[in-house]
């Protein structure tokens, strides 16, 4: 295996792109040794973006894309007649073995549709599912699904915990990480119709630890590692939490900076609060990856900045040496043996 790790990056998507997506490249091929990144998109812009920036020339290399689908585009239709398009290419790259992974701020749903039209699925794999790192009291936890499958089937839910919890204790080392699924009350018999015919399932699940219900409120105390859901449940609570946590860090500077005895307060606070800070914001973990398919795509928000872009491309590192995709692979091709015999 390469030492080298490829990302694919998409140089157009996102509402901050060309700028802060360039600025994050050469941000991370300086972080991290060993990264190697493609930018697709505009040629000339991206030369222009670039010669801002002293950086090792060799590990960023432009590749032309003469296109780029816009948020509001319909995916599907998208991907298939802006074959130019930033997204189209740089995931074709993945496709064809050049890179090892896809990242973009660009349109959600035409990641969505590329990564399984383009990249493709393991086979075996129902849906794949959008599963991002969100800050709790205990460090992170995984949101699993957060906008992928807004119609799952139960099915589905149980192959989300059993590949969430192939990443939790691959790439943060978490041993037999704990599973629970989204639910309105602690008790088996609440929830709806999706979650009491996928409780007993995950129950029935010898290889995850799957602990039980965990309602909204559980969340930000890391009572659970993968928190399993279908996409519309989760992405309602990644955009509360995101949401929540920019209200309330607003609020305590306001509060900090309303008298002159807070703002003396402030002074001696500030590092631990800083600090304090940092562990709750979001963009210090990467964006989601979409689980599941043979190649790995990243989705970072649209509103990323250079540090997310960054860390987004540097989590690749870790996805591809600790073989994720390899072992989610040999997970489902277990499971589908144990079903046939």
């Amino acid at each position: 295996m390469s030492d080298i790790t490829r990302v694919a990056l998409d140089a157009m998507g996102g509402d901050n792109a060309p700028a802060e997506i360039v600025k994050g490249a050469v941000a991370a091929v300086k972080k991290q040794k060993g990264i190697k990144i493609y930018l697709t998109g505009k040629e000339d812009v991206l030369k222009k973006e670039l010669s801002a920036y002293t950086y090792p020339e060799e590990m960023i290399e432009i590749v032309p894309a003469t296109e780029v689908i816009e948020t509001a585009e319909p995916p599907v239709m998208a991907i298939r007649k802006k074959k130019d398009s930033s997204i189209v290419v740089a995931m074709n790259l993945v496709k064809q073995g050049k890179a090892d992974a896809f990242v973009s701020a660009g349109s959600s749903g035409a990641v969505l549709v590329g990564g399984q039209v383009l990249v493709g699925r393991i086979k075996g794999v129902e849906r794949p599912p959008l599963a991002p790192l969100i800050p709790t009291e205990k460090g992170v936890s995984l949101l699993i699904d957060c906008g992928a499958n807004v119609d799952a089937r139960p099915s589905h839910l149980v192959q989300f915990a059993r590949m969430g919890s192939i990443y939790m204790e691959s790439v943060l080392g978490r041993k037999n990480p704990t599973v629970g699924i989204v639910n309105i009350g602690a008790e088996e018999e609440k929830g709806n119709a999706l979650v009491k015919e996928t409780f007993p399932l995950l129950k029935e699940c010898k290889d995850i630890n799957f602990v039980g219900s965990v309602e909204a409120r559980d969340i930000p105390s890391g009572n659970v590692d993968v928190i399993v859901c279908e996409a519309f449940a989760g992405n309602v609570i990644l955009k509360l939490y995101e949401g929540l946590g920019a209200t309330l860090i607003k609020k305590i500077k306001k509060g900090l900076m309303s008298s002159l005895r807070s703002k003396i307060g402030a002074l001696l606070i500030k590092p631990a609060l800083k600090a304090t800070l940092k562990d709750f914001d979001a963009s210090q973990y990467g964006g989601a990856p979409l689980l599941g398919l043979k190649g790995l795509v990243v989705k970072t928000h649209g509103n990323a900045t250079a540090n997310e872009v960054c860390n987004s491309i540097v989590q690749c590192v870790t996805f591809k040496e600790q073989r994720i995709n390899e072992k989610i692979q040999e997970a489902v091709q277990s499971q589908e043996e144990k079903k046939e015999s």
